[in-house]
């Protein structure tokens, strides 16, 4: 069957008036409230967190380098910088809290060296074999949903060197979150646009190796560019932008799939939702103020916020 540009916008508008009637009035699933009830796993994921660090910083080959040897090994520079972030306090006043922890950490650190962990190599190093062995540790579905958010900088554009654009500055990322357990799978980071943390996004689940049974996005990434990039093998749940011009072999098959079934398709979609709550409670807990400076810091601090995540994360029933 054929579908033309007219059929296409009353497909598009039929389906709006269904949409209206599942989800009005329908209360929003929120993990965060399910933090109480489910934190028996978290606590098991917290207690293996310093085996799983030391395995993460194994797998790091550090080359003989001149010069004084740092006074905290990998583990501990990398289990630093994550309790930093934990608390989502100024490197200062991080600098106080270790300090009155000293019993704990045997140790002491100015807010330099609390900075300076955010370009640290080794430790970026660390934490992405981290980020790794989670997903290894509780598995992936193929079940998949997208979304990108957007940080704010506490750094003020003074206005001699930025006259056009006044005020706080933001920072782009996208995460790929697994529906059945609530872990993102993939991050990309972007200080240009939101678009660009996607396809860096995209890039990490390539080079992870992680396959995908079906995707999730929202109208922002409507386009065939996308439709080609996951292939004809990968169940796509997309909405078309209204103003759709052309619908081509690649839309076709997103609407014969609206046609089949429309409500089953509403509802596919719709569990994309599971993003825009983890990123609400992602910020509620570790903050949504970014206070690096420098770009390859925030996009750091921003990889560190989405191990947390997936420490933090529980596992959600997406309907």
């Amino acid at each position: 069957m054929r579908i033309t540009k007219k059929m296409a916008k009353e497909i598009l508008e039929v389906l709006d008036e269904i949409r209206k009637n599942m989800f009005e009035g329908r209360k929003r699933e929120y993990p965060f409230n399910e933090w109480e009830r489910k934190r028996e796993l978290v606590r098991q994921r917290l207690e293996k967190l310093p085996e799983l660090i030391e395995e993460a910083a194994s797998m790091v080959k550090i080359a003989s380098k001149r010069g004084r040897n740092k006074r905290m090994n990998l583990e501990e520079r990398t289990s630093l910088l994550l309790f930093a972030k934990v608390f989502g306090k100024s490197n200062r006043d991080m600098e106080l809290m270790i300090t009155m922890l000293k019993p704990v950490f045997k140790t002491s650190v100015s807010y330099k060296t609390i900075e300076r962990l955010y370009s640290d190599e080794e430790v970026k190093s660390c934490l992405y074999n981290l980020f790794v062995l989670l997903l290894k540790e509780e598995g992936t579905s193929g079940k998949y949903a997208g979304d990108g958010t957007g940080y704010t900088l506490s750094i003020t554009k003074h206005y001699a060197s930025n006259t056009k654009k006044k005020g706080k500055d933001f920072r782009y990322t996208f995460r790929v979150i697994d529906l059945e357990t609530n872990l993102c799978v993939a991050f990309g980071y972007s200080n240009h646009s939101e678009k660009e943390a996607f396809e860096k996004a995209m890039k990490m689940l390539d080079e992870c190796d992680i396959e995908i049974e079906s995707m999730r996005l929202d109208k922002y990434y409507s386009s065939r560019k996308v439709i080609r990039y996951f292939g004809r093998e990968i169940s796509l749940y997309l909405l078309p932008k209204k103003n759709i011009s052309k619908v081509g072999v690649e839309w076709y098959r997103i609407f014969k799939k609206i046609l089949c079934d429309p409500i089953e398709f509403l509802s596919n979609y719709f569990k994309r939702n599971l993003c825009e709550s983890s990123f609400s409670s992602d910020k509620r807990r570790f903050g949504w103020i970014i206070r690096q400076k420098r770009d390859d810091r925030i996009e750091l601090a921003l990889f560190v916020i989405t191990i947390l995540h997936n420490i933090f994360a529980i596992r959600v029933k997406v309907s």
